[in-house]
């Protein structure tokens, strides 16, 4: 889906997902191309948290995705929780990230995801997250 506005809460400046490529029973797929002018963005590289911002939106897009398909509104998300992140190497201005979000457990309106993020099919950080959906 190419207008990732109407999956995500989420405005300018603070768009940290490109794309929605889709997704299958347990696992989505987001794109983003870092800019230079990102606020996550220091010293020439996206920040960890910046990555992690990337994530929690990769998920919030899958439920947009599900919301829309289901014609309700998009809900708002928050970050519960963030383990095991791991932080392999930097991102720069100009690369793109693929991200899957693959849900290891739903209940009721919290969902916990494990996400990986790839540039040129490399990984370069994974986490977990705990996300709530606010009704």
């Amino acid at each position: 889906m190419n207008n990732i506005l109407e999956l995500i809460p989420q405005r300018e400046p603070m768009v940290m997902v490109d794309e929605f490529l889709g997704m299958g029973e347990a696992v989505s797929k987001t794109r983003f191309t870092v800019r230079e002018d990102n606020l996550f963005v220091d010293n020439g590289q996206l920040s960890e948290c910046g990555l992690i911002e990337h994530i929690a939106q990769s998920a919030a897009a899958r439920i947009g995705y599900i919301f829309k398909s289901k014609n309700e509104p998009v809900p708002i998300g928050y970050i519960g929780s963030v383990n095991d992140f791991i932080f392999s190497r930097a991102v720069k201005p100009g690369e793109t990230i693929e991200t899957t979000v693959k849900v290891l457990q739903e209940v009721l309106n919290i969902t916990l995801i494990e996400a990986r993020c790839y540039i040129n099919d490399k990984e370069v950080a994974s986490s977990k997250m705990k996300i709530f959906i606010k009704e």
